[in-house]
């Protein structure tokens, strides 16, 4: 497996690691993920575990689009997609500046959940897009009906800019400064 890209500790949960899919060796994981009935946001409940590795391929061979298999502990348990919004997903719809990146995330379903584990995953994403100097904000497109993730962006330092139509979706257009999200952890270097 590819080495993680980033890696930070978080003080009550342990090692976050983030390493780049590998869109085959990974296909049939996140195709348990993609197809649960709790990423019903992603959109990809009817794919089969082909029409999932062939998604994550597209995306690796896009030299606007990441995509990273999240670690906790060395156990796969998120996924985070980065993408530039000049290019992807916004286009047509929301004016990127220097410095924009577009991020999605998504944590693995499970049946005995941990307090403070979403928060953590949260925080680990926005971590290693600001530990990017180029990065200067997020900006992210979440669907109007995911109420859980609007709460959660908001704190970590979302502001919701405007509803927009998207072809799959009406969603909270929302964006993340350097500052707002230092802001929200008592952290202002």
């Amino acid at each position: 497996m590819t080495a993680p890209v980033f890696t930070r500790t978080d003080p009550a949960l342990g090692e976050f690691a983030l390493r780049p899919v590998d869109p085959a060796a990974d296909a049939a994981l996140l195709h348990s993920w993609v197809t649960h009935p709790k990423a019903v946001f992603w959109l990809m409940q009817d794919y089969d575990r082909a029409a999932v590795e062939k998604e994550f391929a597209r995306i690796d061979a896009d030299p606007f689009h990441d995509a990273f298999l999240g670690l906790h502990n060395g156990t796969p348990a998120f996924l985070m997609e980065r993408y530039d919004p000049a290019h992807r997903e916004l286009v047509g719809v929301h004016t990127a500046e220097p410095g924009d990146v577009g991020m999605h995330f998504l944590c693995a379903p499970t049946g005995t959940p941990v307090h403070g584990f979403t928060r953590a995953v949260i925080t680990t994403v926005m971590e290693m897009l600001f530990a990017d100097p180029a990065n200067r904000r997020v900006v992210v497109e979440p669907d109007a009906r995911n109420t859980g993730v609007h709460a959660l962006n908001k704190a970590v330092g979302f502001e919701v800019r405007r509803t927009v139509s998207l072809p799959s979706k009406e969603a909270y257009l929302s964006t993340c400064t350097r500052d707002q999200f230092l802001a929200t952890r008592g952290d202002h270097r």
